[in-house]
């Protein structure tokens, strides 16, 4: 069931994430309020992540809209469409045939979106990233936005690197090792704490 998460600085996640870490806390003192739509899982929010891959937000949107209006979302309508179809919506060479894949498998029962909420979060990631198109930092994206889980820390991503590197004052991006040690402290925060780093990227 699609909800928001929001966070303030009041709040007990946030309160303890700047105890444990005074520069984060100056940071989420700054920001004052996150919030982050949690969708729900399944096959048709992969097939949206696979879309938002290396493009904007308002160009995703854009071809999500298109491939809704022209092919169907579902995987049923994604397994059958013509390759075509889903090009001419907008999608890459590459992304049409990740999402048919990903459609296939769906149908074929090699994956089972319903048994991912019960698994923990290192589980979810070795179910996802066999799929043609996912990578771990796609199935770290599906664990914050789809399923909600509070404790991930995606290492892969440079916008999180590059506001943790300025709130740490370092003029650069923070390395993946920098980010995972840094991360140890804001355990079991680590997702709340990635939304107040996104949320300082503006």
């Amino acid at each position: 069931m699609p909800h928001t998460l929001r966070y303030t600085a009041s709040d007990a996640p946030s309160r303890a994430l700047a105890k444990a870490d005074p520069e984060l806390g100056v940071l989420i003192d700054r920001v004052g309020e996150v919030e982050v739509v949690v969708t729900g899982g399944g096959f048709e929010v992969m097939a949206q992540s696979i879309v938002w891959q290396q493009v904007s937000a308002k160009a995703g949107a854009s071809i999500w809209a298109r491939i809704a209006r022209e092919v169907g979302t579902t995987a049923e309508a994604m397994a059958s469409a013509p390759h075509d179809a889903l090009r001419s919506a907008g999608l890459s060479n590459r992304k049409a045939d990740y999402i048919t894949d990903i459609a296939r498998a769906t149908l074929a029962g090699d994956i089972d979106w319903d048994t991912l909420e019960s698994l923990d979060d290192e589980a979810v990631i070795e179910a996802l990233v066999p799929l043609r198109g996912v990578g771990r930092w796609t199935a770290e994206m599906y664990l914050i936005f789809a399923l909600g889980r509070p404790d991930v820390l995606a290492l892969d991503d440079f916008g999180l690197r590059s506001s943790a590197g300025r709130m740490a004052g370092l003029g650069r991006p923070m390395s993946r090792e920098e980010l995972a040690a840094r991360g140890r402290l804001w355990r079991p925060w680590r997702t709340t704490a990635c939304l107040w780093l996104w949320g300082d990227q503006g």
